[in-house]
């Protein structure tokens, strides 16, 4: 790939590196020409006061016990980024910047958190990430499997904030055809040359529900943990009557009769039926019904700890970029036991059932928490001491890579003064649709492990640097973001504000300003344009753009 940029764009990029990661904010009000909205809708459904104190005693126990002081809090533009990112998987707009700035309004945060999850971006982002756990990233059979349907009909569900528990008893139990009934794609997503994997579907299950790897029994009893193989072929066994056929997804039952699911015994050889049965708390599976529908309501059983603590570390991983406990889909045993809960999942999981498996709640609830509200940078870190403790303890916001749909998607927003979302023109949304799937595909997806540690590589960091999509989403021509700035910006202040904020959701640093403004000043048409151009390439490559933090 050729570098495509003017020589000073280099020049500037050890000046970026050294800013890093810092988020600092002018505080100063800014004019806008971009009128706010008149109303905003309420910040939360419920009162969260009592949870988000009780959430936040916790880890201001843990830090005092570390003896440890946390990071100051986030600057209110760096958390409106974080939140952008989180919940619609882009970068904030210039327009819905200048709308945050002039929202002088109380506890603003809360409001816009509110209004992200009421847009339709949040259901359409979170559909992408929850699709991962729960139908896998493979293509699937595509006779029998139908990816965009099942997107579309989680999207509803997330939008119209259906409860979570009633979400997951339609995926494992519903009935039909994959395109009139999209939530049966969840059990149409394993098969395989007309075949259902009974294992697959019990493993997935299990880790995507319960939030515990108990397909690590399939061969053998656990090694580590209390699973027993004969307890993973009860559960598989739970799917034994699931039939594909031309009319859909079926249950072979008549007259409440089941032909027995039978396996080969892996030592004798010799086939023998095994009954379905769920491995813990039988008495929690009703005894009418379908197999599926009897397993369905055991997992969502409203004593069954293990489905709340699994949502909730998982969705706490999505909002932080690491879960509270790792691997998300191995979490310790809970017990049986039912104490006053003392647990981060334990507590923000009875929360979550109280409310009505209330996944927008539980989302409001961690966005007010003081650790996702803390700053990303800690004065320890300068020094290098307390690194690794103070990242245990959560007393920094953590920083992580941003996903490929998030580098591209805060790419082409930036590309854009106005917002691009559902109410954009129909073309805008085709090109941004291809030019992700595009982007992705060359920049490495991350498959269904999405919250394991991974590293950049060498490779994404020069697809970002000279690939063709940093170089058309930073041109300057009379409709992009670029070409608008440099040729309405009143000054060459307003210019390099507009540019960073845009790009960072921020505004440039003095030290950057130093360095910036000369390369701007006495610059008009073309050249004022290609400085402009650079800057945005610049910006893109930054360690800050690719970073949540």
């Amino acid at each position: 790939m050729t570098n495509v940029r003017s020589n000073w764009g280099p020049t500037l990029a050890p000046l970026m590196v050294v800013a890093g990661l810092v988020v600092l904010v002018v505080s100063a009000a800014r004019s806008s020409s971009i009128p706010a909205r008149p109303t905003m809708p309420a910040a939360v459904t419920s009162d969260i006061s009592s949870i988000v104190a009780q959430v936040d005693q916790l880890f201001a126990d843990q830090w005092r016990e570390a003896k440890i002081e946390p990071a100051l809090p986030a600057d209110e533009l760096a958390l409106f980024r974080r939140l952008s990112l989180v919940l619609h998987g882009t970068a904030p707009s210039l327009e819905e910047i200048r709308r945050f700035e002039t929202d002088y309004g109380s506890d603003r945060i809360a409001r816009w958190t509110a209004e992200m999850l009421a847009d339709r971006r949040f259901a359409n982002y979170f559909t992408r990430r929850f699709s991962r756990f729960l139908v896998g990233a493979e293509e699937g059979q595509v006779l029998v499997f139908r990816r965009d349907r099942f997107w579309a009909w989680m999207s509803d569900q997330l939008h119209a904030n259906r409860p979570y528990d009633e979400i997951v008893r339609a995926m494992i139990s519903e009935r039909g055809l994959w395109t009139d009934k999209p939530e049966v794609n969840f059990v149409a997503a394993v098969v395989n040359e007309g075949v259902v994997d009974h294992n697959k579907l019990a493993g997935r299950t299990a880790r995507a529900f319960l939030g515990q790897r108990i397909d690590c029994a399939e061969c053998h009893n656990h090694p580590f943990a209390n699973w027993k193989q004969s307890q993973f072929e009860g559960l598989a066994a739970c799917y034994g009557e699931l039939n594909i056929s031309p009319v859909g997804v079926e249950d072979n039952q008549v007259d409440k009769t089941v032909a027995p699911y039978r396996l080969q015994d892996r030592v004798t050889l010799n086939d023998r039926d095994v009954v379905p049965a769920v491995p813990y708390h039988e008495e929690w599976m009703p005894s009418e019904g379908t197999t599926r529908a009897r397993l369905a309501a055991w997992v969502t059983h409203p004593a069954n700890r293990r489905f709340d603590r699994a949502i909730v570390n998982r969705v706490w991983g999505l909002m932080f970029g690491k879960p509270w406990i790792q691997p998300v889909d191995d979490l310790p045993d809970p017990g049986d036991e039912h104490p006053v809960p003392t647990d981060l999942l334990d507590v923000l999981g009875a929360d979550f059932r109280v409310h009505g498996c209330d996944l927008k709640r539980l989302i409001t609830v961690i966005a007010a928490s003081r650790p996702f509200r803390l700053s990303s940078q800690h004065p320890s870190f300068e020094t290098g001491e307390n690194v690794e403790l103070i990242e245990h303890v959560w007393g920094a916001f953590p920083i992580s890579r941003l996903r490929p749909e998030q580098v591209i998607g805060a790419m082409l927003q930036a590309s854009s003064i106005k917002t691009l979302d559902h109410n954009s023109h129909w073309t805008m949304r085709a090109i941004r649709f291809f030019k992700e799937l595009d982007f992705v595909k060359e920049y490495g997806d991350l498959g269904d492990e999405e919250l394991t540690e991974r590293a950049g590589t060498i490779p994404q960091a020069l697809l970002r640097m000279n690939s063709e999509f940093a170089a058309e989403w930073s041109k300057s021509t009379i409709f992009s973001a670029a070409g608008r700035i440099a040729g309405m910006a009143p000054n060459d202040e307003s210019c390099l504000d507009n540019c960073f904020l845009i790009c960072l959701t921020r505004h440039p640093t003095a030290e950057e300003r130093a360095t910036l403004i000369p390369q701007l000043e006495g610059t008009k048409g073309d050249d004022r344009a290609y400085v402009v151009e650079d800057l945005f390439w610049t910006l893109f490559n930054s360690p800050e753009f690719c970073w949540g933090h």
